[in-house]
């Protein structure tokens, strides 16, 4: 065997692989469960938020009606949303069974990545990495949304680990070809993935990348790419049909989107979600510091500075895990300056994994002292966690708090104006808990009556002139609801905030008096009560 000498920079050096006997099953169920614990605590506390009543509002339709709320999110969560809408007809749509799908997921990312961690190095860095992939506060988030997001991270990361074995791996009973189930584990999770949110496929330039030190494999992969191809083509074909429309309220990259990006990345915060706590900063320091750290001894190491059978592995491990990280974010990045704006942090989560991988790597695949290696991955850890502890029940939209305010305050012959529109659906997805006999303000916009699901996206009607004569010379007082109104960042935003503006303008020309109460603060819900109809209003 070829002997290896450590290369020592910043007083860190690579050491030799060393396997771990435990087998890998064993090995992924502390991060498997770790990632499903933290996200099945306090599962229902939280408030949905607009997007989840939109999943509620597609998936409670049938036939015709659940197709067209499918298509016009241009084929995106498309089998999300064919999941949840089974998933209701069996169990009803509490938040526990539109919730528990993504927690899952979230076990099932923390589990591919320790399996990737393993495979690349060992299955101590493995273990390291499934870790801090599951005590990550970004990821447990949208492990309690009702959103096709924590399905996307778990099939790219799934991706990841068909991909490796797939170039690399050797079968026991065929040597010289891949495992058998390496190619179909590639090709389902990146459909899977592309049927979460076409995004999903950022990662396979990435993986390309990687593909140098493997051509003689490079008909398997093409070919599982052109089967990815042939099977998203449904999804490319209604994305064209429905256009950018759906991200009009995606500003171009600037310095606060790029912020929020790398905190996310960094698992030190989730803004404007979650205010920041006092270890926010130092965590996103130390993070930024062991990455810059990794990122060093790679480059200053020997090719087989990593110790492992063959020396051009190493390189491969080491491209294959920077691609993850940066590839995805140049693409969206490029993407977002000359065409729509893609650029959030929701997207590019889909290389959290791999900060994880780089970050375990570092603490326990070099000859950092184990002593030394375990302890920095109990501070991460620890600090990651004091991310997570105060989010949880922690509602940034509150759509239950705002429906509870309307129901406990109407009175006989008031209405209820929603803008946009979908916020309609949260409101509905509360009153039959909450309204105990109440009285029930009359929708008049959208004045489709309460208990009659339909799915209002993205829709932004207000009342004309007429209509609003019309509503106050039946309606006593008048409730407006809102959220998401819209923002400056972009044209079609600043239209919505216009329109919203003159509809204030109008009801209060209507009314005397307004009162006002907001609840949540990343995206608040306005609750606006106007009363006292006016002479011209009679």
């Amino acid at each position: 065997m070829r002997e290896t000498r450590p290369v020592t920079v910043a007083g860190v050096s690579t050491r030799p692989s060393t396997r771990v006997r435990l087998p890998l099953v064993v090995t992924a169920v502390v991060p498997v469960g770790l990632a499903i614990a933290l996200g099945a605590v306090s599962l229902s506390s939280r408030s949905i938020w607009l997007d989840e009543s939109a999943t509620i509002a597609i998936t409670s339709q049938h036939g015709a009606a659940l197709w067209a709320g499918m298509k016009r999110d241009g084929g995106n969560m498309l089998a999300y949303y064919a999941l949840i809408h089974v998933l209701i007809g069996l169990f009803g749509s509490s938040t526990l069974v539109l919730r528990l799908p993504s927690v899952l997921a979230g076990g099932l990312t923390a589990g591919a990545v320790t399996a990737l961690g393993a495979r690349l190095f060992d299955r101590t860095v493995g273990f390291a990495a499934g870790v801090l992939t599951a005590v990550s506060l970004p990821l447990v988030y949208w492990q309690q949304n009702a959103r096709a997001y924590s399905m996307m991270f778990a099939f790219a990361a799934v991706s990841f680990a068909g991909f490796v074995a797939l170039v690399d791996g050797e079968s026991r009973r065929r040597p010289g070809h891949p495992p058998a189930w390496a190619w179909p584990t590639y090709v389902v999770a990146l459909v899977l993935g592309a049927y979460m949110s076409l995004l999903a496929l950022l990662v396979v330039p990435a993986q390309l990348l990687s593909l140098v030190w493997y051509r003689r494999r490079l008909r398997q992969v093409f070919l599982a790419l052109a089967l990815t191809a042939l099977c998203a083509l449904p999804i490319l074909v209604l994305a064209r049909e429905r256009g950018a429309g759906q991200l009009f309220w995606v500003p171009r990259p600037d310095l606060s989107t790029t912020g929020a990006v790398v905190q996310s990345l960094a698992a030190s915060a989730l803004p404007p979600l979650f205010h920041q706590t006092a270890t926010s900063l130092p965590l996103l320091g130390v993070t930024l510091a062991l990455l810059a750290l990794a990122a060093a001894v790679a480059l200053s190491s020997r090719r087989d500075g990593l110790g492992d059978r063959r020396p051009d592995r190493a390189l491969f491990a080491g491209v294959l895990i920077a691609g993850w990280i940066v590839v995805p974010f140049v693409l969206d990045l490029a993407e977002s300056f000359v065409g729509q704006s893609v650029y959030q942090s929701r997207y590019l989560l889909i290389s959290a994994p791999a900060v994880a991988l780089c970050l375990a790597w570092l603490l326990l695949g070099t000859r950092l002292s184990r002593a030394v290696g375990w302890s920095g991955l109990g501070v991460l850890v620890v600090l990651r966690g004091l991310q997570i502890a105060p989010t949880y029940g922690v509602s940034p939209e509150n759509w239950r708090a705002a429906t509870s305010h309307v129901l406990s305050r109407a009175e006989a012959g008031d209405c209820v104006a929603f803008y946009p529109a979908d916020g309609r659906q949260a409101f509905d997805y509360y009153l039959p808990a909450l309204r105990a006999g109440r009285p029930v303000p009359r929708p008049i916009l959208p004045t489709t009556p309460f208990g009659q699901t339909r799915a209002f996206v993205e829709d932004y009607a207000t009342l004309s002139p007429a209509e609003l004569s019309a509503a106050a010379g039946r309606c006593r007082r008048v409730w407006l609801v809102s959220s998401h109104v819209g923002s400056s960042a972009t044209a079609t935003s600043r239209q919505h905030v216009a329109r919203f503006h003159q509809l204030v303008d109008a009801l209060e020309h209507e009314y005397r008096t307004r009162a006002v109460a907001s609840f949540g603060y990343a995206s608040s819900v306005d609750v606006q009560l106007f009363s006292g109809r006016t002479a011209a209003a009679g």
